[in-house]
């Protein structure tokens, strides 16, 4: 059964879901950018229901100024509050729940790092965390429409680029082709090629998100999409000095999937994504 309820946030009210479920481990999906709680084309509303009929109930939420939900967007890094409210709801709308697991992807997932420390959960699913500085600069690697976008873009790591790279000089023809008929900027592909010559230094982000992981005691598990720009950026910094300690910490897992998917969109890419939810939530 799927109820539709609204929970308090420094005054304001957010909306959020409970898919009903009797079991006492719960999941809380944590939604990612600017997206509303059911997900980029349904796909957290499914993946709610999916788990809910596995016997887990399910909570999913609009942080303030998204979707159903009051208040002002101050974007994701400002989401502790609502997250922590979140929590708080979904304990009260399930008297019944021992224990949560929290899952987030991309700029979700970096939230949860970030407030783990005092978060009242049991343990995190973190797929592709961001760990991408704001910047003005456009995406260097490929041409992209002209004209101004309304909102700073992010400039792709070094690891991106380099994967990007790589996949078109495996396909010299089809690389040719782009570059003779337009698809490809060559002013944006030169620019492209300079940055990775430079040695970019871990961003603030990457080193907030180091310290938390390396001194968290709350088990969790980083899900990989291993071609995924956004999860390529996560794993030069995971191989970086900056990371090393965050790798000895026990409670710390990495797995990674064979897919672009940044979503996990893609069937095989769906399968393993519930497998590894599923098996998080038994284990907890």
């Amino acid at each position: 059964m799927r109820r539709f309820i609204s929970f308090s946030c420094d005054g304001d009210h957010l909306a959020a879901t409970l898919d009903e479920a009797p079991g006492t481990t719960g999941l809380l999906i944590v939604s990612g950018g600017n997206e509303i709680r059911s997900g980029g084309h349904a796909n957290q509303a499914r993946l709610a229901a999916w788990a809910a009929g596995e016997g887990h109930p399910v909570f999913r939420y609009d942080r303030p100024g998204i979707g159903d939900s009051a208040g002002m967007n101050r974007g994701y890094l400002e989401g502790g509050p609502a997250l922590r409210a979140a929590v708080t709801a979904f304990r009260d709308a399930c008297p019944s729940l021992d224990r949560i697991v929290a899952f987030g992807n991309c700029d979700a997932a970096a939230l949860l790092i970030h407030c783990a420390s005092d978060l009242d959960i049991d343990a995190l699913l973190l797929a592709n965390p961001w760990l991408i500085e704001p910047s003005e600069t456009p995406d260097l690697a490929d041409g992209a429409a002209d004209g101004p976008s309304p909102m700073p873009s992010p400039m792709p790591s070094s690891a991106a680029i380099r994967a990007r790279y790589l996949a078109r000089l495996k396909n010299p023809v089809r690389l040719l082709r782009d570059l003779m008929g337009g698809a490809i900027d060559l002013r944006k592909f030169a620019a492209g090629l300079a940055r990775l010559r430079a040695r970019q230094a871990p961003s603030p982000l990457a080193a907030r998100a180091a310290a938390a992981l390396e001194a968290l005691e709350t088990p969790a598990t980083i899900l990989i999409a291993q071609a995924d720009a956004t999860a390529l950026t996560f794993m030069a910094a995971w191989k970086s000095p900056l990371f090393r300690k965050v790798q000895r910490n026990p409670h710390v897992r990495l797995t990674a999937h064979a897919t672009s998917s940044h979503s996990f969109s893609d069937a095989s890419s769906q399968r393993w994504l519930r497998e590894e939810i599923l098996d998080s939530l038994q284990k907890v």
